[in-house]
């Protein structure tokens, strides 16, 4: 009887095995989209703010997801203009310092961790600090999700940070 118990062990025990690598050789045959926020992405042009910032774009809207996931790693004393967005914008600060101001409010320090809601509509820029780089994840909807309004000038950029720091 006990040879009998042992042999089933086994047998089960060999199935058990063979049903999982199966599972697992079948499941590494799937493709999948995968990206990764990790990436720096691409340098962005000159156009809409001061200093150096990297994108990548993570995820964008289409027909069965409303919003996009963009990175935006932006250098040290780096600052994007004054804009809106016509849905409202999340912005999770994934690494580093920097500043946050919407129009007719203070600006704010930001860091690691940090979690913004910015309503639609509403005028605001968000930036690196003087001295630190900023990295942020920025969820956003529609197609047409930036509306430049107004630049940010170097001097009120040094402005906001001598009153930060």
């Amino acid at each position: 009887m006990k040879t009998t118990n042992n042999n089933f062990r086994k047998f089960t025990m060999l199935m058990l095995g063979l049903i999982c690598y199966t599972t697992g050789v079948f499941a590494q045959k799937t493709d999948y989209a995968i990206s990764s926020y990790q990436t720096e992405g691409v340098k962005a042009p000159n156009t809409h703010y001061i200093g150096a910032a990297w994108l990548n774009p993570l995820l964008r809207a289409d027909d069965d997801l409303d919003y996009n996931i963009t990175k935006a790693t932006f250098k040290a004393n780096s600052t994007l203009d004054w804009h809106k967005h016509e849905s409202v914008q999340v912005l999770i600060i994934v690494d580093g310092v920097g500043y946050y101001q919407e129009k007719g409010k203070e600006a704010v320090l930001v860091k690691e961790g940090d979690v913004i809601r910015c309503e639609k509509n509403t005028e605001h820029w968000h930036s690196s600090s003087k001295h630190k780089d900023v990295t942020y994840l920025a969820i956003y909807g529609g197609e047409n999700p930036t509306v430049w309004t107004e630049v940010v000038s170097q001097a009120y950029y040094d402005k906001v940070a001598e009153r930060l720091n």
